[in-house]
């Protein structure tokens, strides 16, 4: 038994050693696997490290330790033709607290809430210290929205100061621009305004909208490899300026000689007329019935006849570009609380509109240059004729009456637009012809929009009779400008081409566009639309309307010393039955070589006889009295005799219109 004890105990100790030599084994493989992918990664990390290890620092340092912050562009400025500035963008602020900073060093945050409190006294410091509690790790809170700099300026010097500064934390400020205009509510129609994300609104602002926009900056900031604060500043690109064709001086004459007539007219006692129908202007109607108006509208375009540069464009009535949203002048404050929101809405999208270019009316006489136009440039007429004024023309089962009932008796075309006989005005349109008449319509632009550079141009296409659809009766009341729809532009810019010789231009309002240093970026030449008459045509007109401001219906537009053409116009509006009226005038000063052309309407005033075409030249007379001397227009008459053409064979050779 012992024997065989002893012979058993060497065989095990001889296999429990040959099992740890297998595990050496193995631990000696694994190490060395180990080993070698361990040199292999501390290779890989020594080689990234010599190669793009400020590369990688860098990503890594910008993924932890970077702020970005945009860095607003400046919206260009709009600008009159002298330089003026009509609407500009200031630099403001925002307060903006860094809670977690400032919580971060707490025995800062007294100091700071108190210097906070002392430099901008609207703020509060109990709420400040709230915010810091309930907002603990908050990197971003707006204290204070769109503060001036002259305010924010004392507070950023202190901040810079050594040992005052040092007691603030977690306080800066973030810039952005608003929109100013410095002469309140001059142009308004014209220049349109902007929101707070620079999206204009009617005007310049929004036809111009991506010219006067520009592209935000930014400015990076990261910890470079040494852990210091590194910024990098991509700079805004400004919006670029607009020089527009407006002469400041002109539209604060025309809109103050506007306002001053419509304060006269509001003072009248006019007995309320029965409504017949749904009113179409009802928003109008109720400022009219709550703050008295002087007219539902007065509307005056004044331009270069010879380029069609728009120099004054007003309407009645304006509001504040500053405070665009203001009803407090056309309502009682009680009203404008009742009033719901859609309602307010609706009276402001009209207020804001450009009268001149978004309204269509019916023109009156004067339009009846231009049936004269059209007989004398196609050959239908000869300048010659003589027509007899009884009172009215039968035409079909419609009997069309005169201005003067009892009839004008014998006149000649002269005579006729001289004492703005409707009876000759329809012989002349069955002379001409629908055909001839509706192809020169088209001509003068009526039924087309101008495209002036302006938004909400008015399409009358639907407005106006054409060939196809035309009838004698049609014919008869478009000769004197009844029985269609025209806007203040389209006369205007058709009259310019009847006086200058025959040349359309199409009417702008902006000269060109240059960016913030002075770079020309566009040139807005005057651009030639078309030829609509002959240079006879246009100069037989000029003598035409020189007498009827001589000696006509438009006398009461003549500025002394100055000899002038000009057209009155009366248009009973619809429905007939409320006799509604609105009445214009359109004239040029010097007569026979224009410089500048003046067009008025008055939409129903606040007369019990609104048929006065003597307001509109009125108040032609009163704006022409003071922009004549401003544009260096000098006196011209009795040096030349504006009377000696009568015939239209006669008005070109030799006379003082072949220029």
């Amino acid at each position: 038994m012992s024997n065989r004890k002893i012979n058993k105990r060497p065989n095990k100790i001889k296999r429990d050693i040959k099992l740890n030599i297998k595990m050496k084994k193995k631990i000696i493989v694994v190490f060395s696997f180990i080993l070698v992918i361990l040199l292999f990664l501390i290779g890989r990390i020594i080689y990234i490290s010599l190669v793009s290890g400020d590369k990688y620092k860098k990503q890594v340092l910008d993924q932890h330790d970077s702020d970005s912050k945009k860095i607003p562009y400046k919206r260009g400025d709009i600008v009159d033709r002298n330089g003026t500035v009509l609407a500009t963008s200031i630099d403001v602020y925002n307060i903006i607290l860094d809670c977690k900073v400032l919580n971060a060093n707490p025995k800062y945050i007294t100091s700071t809430v108190e210097k906070l409190v002392e430099y901008f006294p609207e703020l509060e410091a109990d709420a400040i210290y709230k915010l810091l509690k309930s907002k603990k790790n908050s990197q971003y809170i707006v204290l204070k929205k769109k503060v001036d700099y002259e305010l924010v300026e004392p507070f950023k010097l202190m901040q810079k100061d050594e040992k005052k500064g040092e007691k603030i934390k977690g306080i800066w400020f973030e810039k952005e621009y608003i929109r100013y205009y410095p002469l309140s509510s001059l142009a308004s129609s014209i220049i349109g305004f902007s929101t707070s994300g620079n999206q204009g609104v009617n005007g310049l602002e929004n036809y111009y909208n991506d010219e006067l926009n520009g592209l935000n900056g930014r400015e990076y900031g990261f910890f470079n490899s040494d852990r210091e604060y590194e910024v990098t500043v991509k700079n805004p690109k400004n919006g670029n300026i607009l020089t527009s064709t407006i002469d400041a001086t002109i539209q604060s004459i025309v809109e103050e000689k506007i306002l001053k007539l419509n304060e006269l007219l509001a003072q009248n006692v006019v007995p309320e007329k029965p409504t017949v129908g749904v009113p179409v202007n009802p928003t109008v109607e109720m400022m009219q019935a709550t703050k008295q108006a002087g007219s539902k509208h007065t509307g005056v375009v004044v331009m270069n006849p010879n380029n069609g540069e728009i120099l004054a464009m007003a309407n009645y009535p304006g509001f504040d570009l500053n405070n665009p949203r203001n009803l407090e002048p056309f309502f009682q404050e009680n009203e404008i609380q009742a009033m719901a929101d859609e309602k307010k809405l609706e009276f402001l999208n009209q207020l804001w509109q450009n009268f001149c270019i978004t309204s269509t009316f019916e023109p009156g006489s004067t339009v009846k240059p231009f049936t004269v136009a059209s007989g004398l440039d196609s050959g239908k007429l000869a300048g010659t004729e003589e027509f007899i004024c009884d009172g009215s023309e039968v035409i079909g089962t419609h009997t069309i009456h005169c201005v003067k009932r009892e009839g004008h008796g014998r006149e000649t075309i002269k005579q006729a637009l001289m004492n703005s006989c409707n009876d000759a005005l329809m012989q002349m349109g069955g002379i001409i012809g629908k055909e001839e008449f509706y192809k020169y319509q088209d001509v003068f632009g009526f039924g087309l929009k101008t495209n002036i550079d302006l938004p909400g141009e008015a399409r009358t296409n639907s407005l106006v009779y054409h060939l196809a659809d035309s009838s004698d009766v049609s014919l008869a009341t478009n000769a004197f400008g009844q029985n269609f729809n025209a806007t203040m532009i389209q006369v205007a810019s058709g009259m310019c081409s009847l006086i200058n010789g025959g040349t359309y231009y199409q009417p702008h309002v902006i000269k060109e566009v240059r960016t913030e240093t002075g770079t020309l970026v566009e040139n807005y030449q005057n651009k030639v639309v078309k030829k609509t008459v002959s240079k006879e045509t246009s100069a037989y007109l000029k003598q035409c309307l020189y007498s009827v401001v001589q000696e006509g219906t438009g006398r009461s537009a003549k500025v002394d010393g100055y000899t002038m053409g000009g057209k009155t116009g009366t248009a009973q509006k619809l429905p007939r039955e409320e006799e509604n009226y609105l009445v214009s005038f359109i004239g040029h000063v010097p007569a026979d070589n224009p410089e500048v052309l003046i067009y008025v309407v008055i939409d129903e005033a606040n007369l019990e006889n609104q048929a006065q075409s003597s307001y509109a030249s009125g108040l032609v007379k009163e704006i022409l009295a003071e922009i004549l001397p401003y544009l260096n227009i000098y006196p011209d008459e009795g040096k030349k005799d504006m009377t000696q053409i009568t015939t239209f064979e006669e008005n070109y050779e030799g006379s003082i219109f072949g220029n």
